[in-house]
């Protein structure tokens, strides 16, 4: 009886540590996914960024009449100069799918940007770099639109609710609120009362008063008999 209790306890000593070894796994590989999913999403806003500059300079660069590229090939030989310029690197791939970016149509129908084609949601939402803070609050990596700003015919970058700046009250304007809100109407002020100057001394009038009535003599009694 006593060597089948040792062997029942030495069983279950080897239940438990096994137990123990499958948590630390399990905490080991969901450590080690978070910080994967971190690395691509950085790796994604670095790659995007580079073809946004390539577009760029597509753009800005072209000989006579601007316009987009019609292909992204065009970014890595731009065959409209005698010698072909280079603008991207390379074909990158998207870090989050590990396949070939979807393109953003401009509004000419040519290559605005490119795009993530996962809908999954990133773990990253705020602190964005100032050139991708449009990015904040995006619940989709197809959201995370990698474009050349500020160029005509450019594509327009999707945003979160609630993210949009509200227009500011001007300084000075009476009822404005100060959250932004709807302003509050101003309260006539009523008609001051202010004592009237003097003539020429600029001090307030006084009213005169009245003379005082000059007194009247009593009775006189004499003290001599």
């Amino acid at each position: 009886m006593r060597a089948g209790s040792q062997r029942g306890f030495t069983y279950l000593g080897v239940l438990f540590l096994l137990v123990l070894l499958g948590l630390g796994l399990a905490g080991t590989g969901e450590a080690w996914s978070l910080a994967s999913r971190r690395a691509s999403e950085k790796e994604l806003l670095w790659v995007g960024n580079q073809y946004a500059r390539a577009i760029r300079a597509y753009y800005t660069q072209s000989p006579g009449v601007r316009q987009f590229p019609a292909q992204l090939e065009d970014l890595l030989e731009d065959r409209r100069f005698p010698e072909p310029r280079r603008h991207l690197r390379q074909m990158y791939q998207d870090p989050i799918t590990r396949d070939a970016f979807e393109v953003v149509p401009s509004q000419d129908g040519r290559i605005g940007g490119v795009r993530s084609r996962s809908d999954g949601t990133p773990m990253k939402q705020d602190n964005f770099p100032a050139k991708f803070r449009d990015f904040k609050g995006l619940t989709k990596y197809s959201d995370w639109l990698f474009i050349a700003d500020n160029l005509p015919g450019a594509p327009t970058r999707p945003r979160a609710p609630g993210t949009e700046n509200d227009a500011a009250a001007p300084a000075g304007t009476p009822g404005a609120s100060a959250a932004g809100g709807a302003a509050a109407p101003a309260t006539p002020a009523g008609p001051a009362t202010a004592p009237a100057a003097g003539p020429a001394t600029g001090t307030p009038a006084t009213t005169p008063k009245a003379p005082a009535a000059p007194a009247r003599p009593g009775p006189v009694f004499s003290t001599t008999r």
